[in-house]
């Protein structure tokens, strides 16, 4: 953590999924999200770093062993992104959060442990 006033939290972003993926994106919602990183700053906050993900159609799930196509469970929105935040706080975090373009989803907020793994631990 950069600075130790700030916690970090994961910022999951949920959609429905539609036919065309990224194509079905209207253009300003893609802006916008270019532009988060630079509100968040803006506001006070930091992001971390982010990611978007394809969709649900290319996931493959193991659970005890078992590996099977697709997601484990059908739902009408999907885990379509993530991206780390520092925060002053939980207040702090919904507020940089509120900033996310959604369109039809939700965002949830999860405090990280501070743990961080890399390829020689």
């Amino acid at each position: 953590m950069a600075d130790n006033t700030m916690t970090q939290y994961a910022v999951l972003m949920y959609e429905r999924e539609t036919p065309g993926g990224v194509a079905d994106i209207p253009p300003e919602v893609m802006e916008a999200h270019g532009n988060l990183p630079k509100r968040i700053v803006e506001h006070g906050g930091r992001e971390v770093g982010g990611l978007a993900f394809e969709p649900t159609s290319t996931a493959t799930t193991i659970r005890n062993g078992l590996v099977t196509d697709g997601p484990f469970i059908e739902t009408k929105e999907a885990l379509a992104g993530i991206f780390v935040i520092e925060a002053r706080d939980l207040d702090h975090a919904i507020e940089l959060a509120k900033m996310t373009p959604i369109m039809d989803g939700g965002v949830e907020i999860r405090p990280l442990l501070g743990l961080e793994f890399s390829a020689g631990s």
